[in-house]
């Protein structure tokens, strides 16, 4: 007797319903074969179902699940489904995009194995969204309780508006580009792309191709147009970082670029219009450099519309507990761990140490520590060798201390740094002055 089910069945009624899925579905037989593919499926990844039909799956996808830990494999070897499984698949044309996947084994109506089903959404747009998001807090990865420095952030609006060339100045490590980043946030080219340039990582010939770009023969291997960074960043801001390290030939365009918002490509005589605003920052001080002769001093004046100087940590001591303790919540999220923080010891090695790499060897410093810390605080012997610690063997001045007497000291060791500022010093504490008054008080009450 025939199934009334099956005798009901078109394939074009289900071809139809599949097409009417916003998600991508495609299912294959029991060699990894793709046997359908939906009109969805095709708008996520770009590839036509009549090119997908009849291969096998990781041909068409090429993705960086495609093997033994691919979910499909995995859901009809186990005999079930696995939920929200993100991959990267292969779109063609170089391009990736990133998907949540849902594998389940198909089976028919004997329970015999016959092949795979796969739903797929496009996680692409919602990561560029969380991206922008990001971005659009302009001063997340700023953190401060010094007075230079929330100056300077309170200044970078105004600066940002502005449209001026700005120049950052400060020691390698103290956060120059998130500068750069915030200014370009917040200014009316938000919308545009921020380009970076990194002027000292390249050798003179090498930059300037990467900067104003190349036409098709310009030199042996330049066999095609190659639009350069200020090309790139039409509409946007560039930075030029360690602009400082530009050697004088260079300099000359550069300035060209920032008087006639004009350049041309190399081997090139068509002269390329340049909407960018020019963001650079440096290491050295580039009046000194102007002074030597290394720097244009034409060059300095139009780079020096705006300038902002970044003190190093070592003189905004009052940041750097903030900031460790900003690393290690990040770390946490990143590691899965549950770091508490700094032990005594490690606090006063950090408060002592001179800190010579900035934040950004504070952000190793930690990320070194996550790597030996199990769990609880982060002890000395967590730390780099780099980091001297006085608090490390049984001889240490801190030994047989209580937590009363440590924090005794570290008040005497901020108030003796800032020559008795009680603001300065509970600034550095990350404490109100009025309750470092009154534990002042209680110590002269101890004697």
């Amino acid at each position: 007797m025939q199934d009334p089910e099956a005798s009901n069945y078109d394939p074009a009624v289900t071809e139809t319903i599949l097409d009417s899925i916003a998600d991508g579905v495609f299912t294959v037989d029991r060699h990894y074969v793709i046997t359908s593919f939906n009109r969805a499926a095709t708008q996520i990844s770009g590839i036509p179902a009549v090119e997908a039909l009849g291969r096998r799956c990781s041909e068409v996808f090429n993705s960086d699940a495609c093997g033994p830990d691919c979910p499909l494999v995995k859901a009809i070897r186990e005999d079930h489904s696995l939920i929200r499984y993100p991959i990267l698949i292969d779109c063609g044309g170089g391009k990736r995009a990133s998907i949540s996947v849902t594998a389940s084994p198909m089976r028919d109506r004997t329970g015999m194995s016959v092949g795979g089903i796969v739903t797929f959404r496009d996680f692409s747009l919602i990561e560029e969204l969380q991206r922008k998001v990001q971005e659009s807090v302009p001063f997340q990865d700023i953190i401060s309780r010094n007075k230079r420095m929330q100056e300077i952030i309170t200044l970078i609006p105004r600066i940002a508006e502005s449209g001026s060339t700005v120049l950052i100045e400060g020691e390698s490590g103290t956060g120059k580009d998130l500068i750069a980043r915030a200014i370009h946030n917040l200014s009316l080219r938000k919308g545009g792309p921020f380009v970076v340039v990194n002027c000292g990582a390249l050798p003179d010939t090498l930059l300037e191709s990467e900067l104003f770009g190349y036409m098709a023969g310009a030199f042996t291997d330049a066999r095609k147009d190659k639009p350069g960074r200020f090309a790139q960043a039409n509409g946007g801001s560039i930075f030029l970082d360690e602009i400082g390290d530009v050697s004088p030939a260079l300099q000359v365009r550069l300035l060209r670029v920032l008087q006639e918002r004009t350049f041309e490509p190399l081997g090139s005589t068509k002269t390329v219009r340049s909407d960018v605003r020019v963001i650079a920052a440096t290491n050295k001080s580039l009046s000194e450099e102007v002074a030597s002769g290394r720097f244009r001093q034409d060059l300095y004046y139009r780079v020096n519309v705006v300038r902002i100087g970044l003190p190093p940590l070592r003189e905004r001591s009052e940041d750097i507990l903030p900031i460790a303790e900003s690393f290690i919540h990040r770390m946490n999220r990143v590691t899965g761990k549950n770091i508490l923080g700094l032990s005594p010891r490690s606090i006063e090695a950090f408060m002592n140490y001179h800190w010579p790499g900035n934040v950004r060897e504070l952000e190793n410093v930690i990320e070194h520590a996550f790597i030996l810390c199990p769990d609880g605080l982060i002890l000395c012997e967590h730390l780099p060798a780099t980091i001297p610690s006085r608090g490390n063997g049984p001889g240490s001045n801190l030994a047989g201390k209580t937590l009363e007497d440590i924090q005794t000291r570290a008040i005497r060791n901020a108030l003796a740094r800032h020559h008795g500022n009680l603001s300065a010093a509970a600034r550095e504490l990350g404490v109100d002055r009025t309750t470092l008054w009154r534990k002042l008080k209680r110590m002269e009450g101890r004697g």
